[in-house]
């Protein structure tokens, strides 16, 4: 110890643990052994206690900060927010000892680097979980400064306030911790420019490498290159990434040009971006030698403290022989430890190893977890995803989703429960959590990871699975079909039993549809036709990811049609003669990675749906060329739903495309709207009177719309309620507007799945009900029961 609170790390000794945290206890412990590391100094735990108690605060909550129990109600944003917003404040307007910069100050000259980085190092009052140490790296941001006096002051505070995020403060708050129960010392070191960084970690005899070129900051992109090393056999695996640039340190004097500066916000005066040539772009990382380096070391690192690690490491270029130097070292306490708990229901396991989201794709399974970029993985990395793994990310698209078919389920941070990769995801029949908060940060590639995406529950670590958990086969995706639900007691109370041919009742029930794959199995489902058939999903591989603009501008017109009629024609005749009801594209900029134009910022009220047709009328005409060239094959049986139509004026313009292509001279063709936007509920007389021959309710945006809720937001979950009374009496308004004028209408979503407002819909005179292919057993049981019911009731 240099002077009081400050530690080097190899100098650090076993009673100092709590007061440098894990992560700096375990890299001192390693340098004093030995290993070659980053050297760094440690500022001590009570240095961030003493500057709490000393502050004047204002407000009472405050003034026994940090000894006292702060009390943050995780469920009122609005709290938690001027919470964080008041401690963070005060931290920043702290003055700090004067010694301390000192000391600081005089050991940094000995590094004589261009800039240093300050990274978070707690540890936990004993007795609590010691897993949650390593879960939560991530939580806490580090900074990056110059060495001058000012710079670490503020480098250092800012990393203080990272304790007091109001992201950080719920997740204790969730976590059952008392605040002042968390030890946070700052581990300090230089930073230089180096060849290569990256992180490893052994599974099973396996030792998983991700490298990238330059500093490791290029990790948090996702484009890393992907080395996998058998310590047992010697061999070697790699995958390349998709690096096109590096970070280096920047020059004390140099400045960053401004249109990177948008890439750098925090540190743009100490990093700067370097183009990779093309040459070293496409040369591997790490040569099979310096892998297998690697490998032993992380193996000897791992042998010698005894437990599961994953190590940071960075690779300078002239340090031969040991041209690695470790830079983080993360203890992996969870693979140590066995729960010794039944993995039966919610309360069977610790609340810290569950994970509670919303249920957006039906089914339970158990894998392997691999953690993805989710803005910056390529097609490539997508496809190399191993078979049976668990997709932990922020937030997937439904072109990502697509691509993900041999995976066996996906969790993610965002979205909700009627997002179009929900959607999407339910129809490939892959079990999916989304909305599951901090989840990126909890789980980690490697570990072993449970879904329950009939709950919406998440469970990770050392588990045992009861024998009603069976691990689905991707040979057989359709075998929800065969297998009743969860939640089945929503629609019914019988025993499932095998289906029978439908009778003809009232209403008939349709399936919701957008990928060909089990066509044939799906068509012999008791249904009536396809109600929905969602284009922009449909066509996701079509798009190959390219804006469907750009798309419809890089292939010739004919060639177009052609891909899209080829599509839709198997769909026709796998349900021919029974309709097929085709929406066309409604696009929202959010969905698709290249944008034709800049996003909007608010892509659910966008340029999307009928409109966009006035102002990109060849997107429109070449899919009514598409369906026109499937009706002349023979299939009289498509129609045709125009989305999100908001104007009178707006379904007149796409009227007249229709009749121009000659659509409409098929007696059986119908042109249908989408009830989404609200005016439909004023304007379903002049629309009728306009052309319009039917109309599909579309509860997930009529939803939102009514109630001022974003329908991908995981936030607002709970305010997403398609069973309101405002939607409820909206819903019933359309149906039975609908019969006043003599038009068919149709509803599609999740809202009819609960036996009270889908008895009220067939009561209404619904004309139809279309539900996604793992609904229509329950559903169509459920309606079978309502009309015996009925007619039981009708006979008494």
């Amino acid at each position: 110890m240099v002077v009081d609170d400050i530690y080097w790390l190899d100098q650090i000794q076993p009673s100092c643990r709590s007061a440098v945290g894990d992560k700096a206890f375990y890299l001192g412990l390693l340098m004093q052994r030995g290993y070659p590391s980053v050297p760094g100094l440690v500022v001590s735990a009570t240095v961030l206690q003493q500057l709490l108690a000393h502050m004047d605060w204002q407000e009472r909550m405050f003034a026994d900060l940090p000894n006292s129990f702060l009390y943050v109600d995780a469920n009122n944003p609005r709290q938690l927010q001027r919470i964080a917003q008041q401690i963070q404040h005060a931290i920043q307007a702290a003055p700090l000892p004067e010694t301390l910069l000192d000391a600081l100050q005089t050991s940094m000259q000995s590094w004589q680097s261009p800039a240093v980085i300050v990274r978070p190092s707690f540890s936990l009052q004993p007795g609590l979980d010691p897993t949650i140490s390593y879960r939560s790296i991530g939580l806490l941001n580090s900074h990056i400064c110059r060495p001058n006096r000012e710079a670490l002051a503020q480098a250092l505070k800012q990393t203080w306030s990272e304790l007091f995020r109001a992201r950080s403060l719920f997740y204790w708050q969730r976590l059952g911790i008392q605040i002042q129960h968390v030890q946070l010392a700052l581990l300090v070191q230089p930073m230089q420019s180096v060849l290569a960084a990256g992180e490893s970690q052994i599974i099973g005899s396996q030792v998983q490498v991700q490298a990238v070129w330059g500093l490791g900051q290029a990790l948090l992109q996702g484009s890393a290159d992907r080395y996998s090393f058998d310590l047992q056999s010697g061999l070697q695996t790699h995958h390349p990434g998709q690096q096109t640039y590096a970070y280096r340190v920047a020059a004390a004097d140099s400045t960053v040009p401004l249109a990177l500066s948008a890439w750098l916000p925090d540190v743009q005066t100490c990093l700067q971006l370097e183009l990779l040539s093309s040459s070293q772009a496409r040369q591997p990382v790490l040569p099979p030698v310096q892998l297998q380096q690697l490998a032993h070391l992380v193996q000897q690192v791992q042998t010698e403290l005894g437990m599961p690690l994953a190590l940071e490491w960075m690779l300078e270029a002239d340090s031969t022989p040991a041209p690695f130097r470790l830079v983080q070292v993360m203890p992996q306490f969870g693979s140590l430890r066995r729960l010794g708990t039944q993995f039966r229901s919610s309360s069977a396991l610790s609340s810290q190893h569950r994970l509670i989201g919303l249920a957006a794709a039906p089914g339970k399974t158990v894998g392997t977890a691999w953690l993805m970029q989710s803005d910056t993985e390529q097609p490539t990395d997508l496809e190399t995803i191993p078979v049976g793994s668990i997709v932990i990310t922020a937030m997937v698209t439904p072109e990502q989703v697509r691509r993900l078919q041999q995976v066996a389920g996906i969790v993610t941070e965002q979205g909700g429960m009627t997002s179009h990769a929900a959607i999407l995801a339910r129809e490939l029949n892959i079990p999916a959590v989304v909305g599951v908060e901090q989840v990126t940060h909890l789980i980690h590639s490697g570990e072993r990871v449970a879904i329950d995406g009939d709950q919406g529950e998440v469970y990770w670590g050392d588990f045992n699975l009861p024998s009603d958990w069976q691990k689905p086969s991707h040979s057989e995706p359709l075998a929800v079909f065969a297998t009743p639900r969860a939640n089945a007691d929503l629609l019914t109370t019988g025993q499932t039993t095998k289906l029978a041919a439908p009778r003809t009742p009232r209403t008939r029930l349709f399936v919701t549809l957008s990928q060909p794959e089990h066509l044939a199995t799906v068509a012999a489902l008791p249904v009536d036709g396809v109600g929905l058939l969602r284009s922009e999903l449909m066509l996701l591989d079509l798009f190959e990811q390219r804006h469907p603009e750009v798309w419809l501008r890089q292939q010739p017109i004919s060639e177009i049609i052609e891909q899209i009629s080829q599509r839709i024609q198997p769909f026709a005749a796998a349900f021919m003669p029974r309709p097929v009801f085709y929406r066309s594209l409604d696009l929202r900029s959010h969905e698709f990675s290249a944008t034709a134009s800049e996003a909007h910022p608010h892509p659910m009220l966008g340029m999307r749906g009928a409109l966009s047709y006035q102002f990109n009328p060849d997107l429109f005409r070449v899919q009514l060329a598409a369906l026109k060239q499937v009706q002349q094959q023979g299939y009289r049986n498509l129609s045709l739903l125009l989305p999100f139509v908001r104007t009178v004026e707006e379904f007149v313009f796409c009227r007249q495309q229709v009749e121009q292509v000659g659509l409409t001279q098929e007696p059986q063709f119908q042109l249908w709207i989408m009830a989404e936007v609200p005016s439909v509920l004023f304007l379903l007389p002049d629309y009728v009177a306009a052309g319009v021959q039917g109309m599909a309710i579309g509860t997930n945006d009529l939803t939102q719309l009514l109630l001022g809720v974003d329908r991908d937001h995981a936030q607002m979950a709970a305010a997403f309620d398609p069973h309101h009374p405002a939607v409820v009496r909206a819903i019933q308004q359309l149906v039975q507007t609908a019969r006043q004028v003599g038009i068919a209408c149709s509803i599609c979503g999740q809202t009819f799945q609960h036996t009270n407002l889908l008895s009220a819909l067939l009561e209404w005179g619904i004309t139809a009900i279309s539900v996604d292919p793992s609904e229509v057993e329950l559903v169509f049981q459920a309606m079978q029961q309502l009309y015996e019911t009925s007619a039981g009731l009708d006979s008494d």
